[in-house]
């Protein structure tokens, strides 16, 4: 039966403070539930390295009290739910029982679940980190009752795993290049090359190469004459293939550099040229690899084979007595037929496939 309270006496104010405090309080309970709970810790985290200097601010108020998500959570819906239930019985003391059922789903519903969770899905960092303190508290209040709960759902659904896989994080990535020119803070190249960075786990030797017939490469026996040289000069490559008998038996290459002191009328054999060593990668090797090989600097060109030999030697079919460098003739090998040059890589076009990826 309801208790009465003469109208605008102390007791009547008192219930009705008691009753604007219940629903405020479910009301910030029902907000921070969403505003919390839909930031995870790796977007806390994002924001509190690299956010504006308000949203640092909050982000490291905010992350302490968010490390453990479940306990929060139930935290956070104990506290409603409290308040929710409280709220009838302050009500029954000033109207009828169906007048208290009305008024308090009205009152929930409207500022207890419906104006909270619209503010604080727009403004949860600002407030989230306003209320922290007040958090901890209800925490620590609830934590006989949440704790247990909470180690439950641990039990039962793990930890949310915030990071982003691969597809997704592309994905992300080009919503942002479809949104370059429109007030977005990323450049369509910008996003083309971190989309183009993402692929290359994906690639390997084989999309990215060079075949032989497309690359421009020189016969060990042919010699540096002047129609050869304008041939050079004309391609614009600063290192060149050397091959053997077939161009598919590439067996160095030569830095256009040293060329810069011989004549054409000289007609120097290329075999007297210092031929430098050229690494040979299986087709399936993936381009991380090749990128961090051409990065130590050792070569910026690779031959592309369908097997690697595992011992190199010295070509049987070369000449023993030529004048060729030794550096060639004792580090490198030939390729029989099984293991013919596919194509040709370099750094170039290793670094082209990031720059102008399609995405």
């Amino acid at each position: 039966m309801a208790v009465e309270y003469r109208c605008c006496g102390t007791d009547f104010f008192v219930n009705i403070l008691i009753i604007v405090l219940l629903v405020m309080f479910a009301g910030l309970m029902s907000g921070l539930t969403l505003g919390l709970m839909s930031m995870s810790l790796v977007d806390l985290e994002v924001l509190a390295k690299s956010g504006t200097p308000n949203h640092r601010k909050h982000a490291a108020k905010i992350l302490p009290v968010v490390k453990n998500q479940h306990l929060l959570l139930c935290t956070l819906l104990i506290c409603n739910a409290a308040a929710m239930e409280a709220l009838p019985i302050f009500l029954d003391s000033l109207v009828t029982a169906w007048g208290a059922i009305l008024i308090s789903v009205t009152l929930i519903l409207l500022f207890g679940e419906i104006i909270p969770q619209s503010v604080c899905s727009r403004y949860g960092l600002a407030i989230g980190a306003a209320v922290a303190s007040i958090v901890r508290v209800l925490v620590w209040i609830c934590f006989p009752v949440a704790f247990p709960i909470s180690k439950l759902l641990d039990f039962l659904l793990g930890h949310r795993v915030a990071l982003f896989r691969r597809a997704e994080l592309k994905t992300l990535v080009n919503l942002h290049g479809n949104e370059a020119g429109k007030g977005g803070e990323l450049t369509h190249d910008e996003t083309t090359i971190i989309a183009g960075a993402l692929e290359l786990s994906e690639k390997t030797a084989k999309d990215v190469m060079t075949p032989v017939s497309e690359t421009f490469a020189i016969d060990i026996n042919s010699n540096l004459d002047r129609e050869l040289m304008n041939l050079i000069i004309e391609k614009g490559h600063s290192r060149i293939p050397v091959y053997y008998e077939e161009p598919t038996n590439i067996i160095g290459l030569i830095l256009v550099k040293n060329l810069l002191a011989i004549h054409p009328e000289d007609e120097v054999p290329v075999k007297n040229i210092t031929i430098r060593r050229i690494p040979r990668v299986p087709e399936t090797l993936p381009l991380y690899d090749i990128l961090n090989e051409f990065q130590k600097g050792h070569s910026h060109m690779a031959v592309v084979v369908r097997q690697c030999n595992k011992t190199e030697q010295q070509p049987s079919s070369y000449p023993a007595d030529s004048k060729a460098s030794t550096s060639y003739r004792y580090t490198l090998s030939c390729l029989n037929s099984p293991t013919s040059s596919l194509a040709v890589i370099t750094s170039f076009t290793s670094n082209e496939n990031i720059f102008l990826s399609p995405g």
